[in-house]
């Protein structure tokens, strides 16, 4: 499991898949999350500016991201 810090209140789907190097670009993440490829806490997210606060968990690819403060 990997973890992502928070700097603001919160980080958007799209750029803490970026942040965690689990895609390539904002395009790549994008198109993975539409697919329907991507959870945030146990749910399926279709939204790529989906705020995501302390304690999130994303799931994708049988990847594990922690949002932490």
């Amino acid at each position: 499991m990997s973890e992502i810090k928070l700097r603001e209140d919160y980080i958007k789907l799209g750029q803490a898949l970026k942040a965690a190097g689990s895609v390539g670009s904002g395009v790549d993440a994008k198109f993975v999350i539409q697919d329907g490829r991507v959870k945030v806490n146990g749910e399926t997210e279709y939204q790529r500016g989906k705020k995501l606060y302390d304690g999130d968990v994303i799931t994708y690819e049988g990847e594990t991201i922690r949002i932490v403060k």
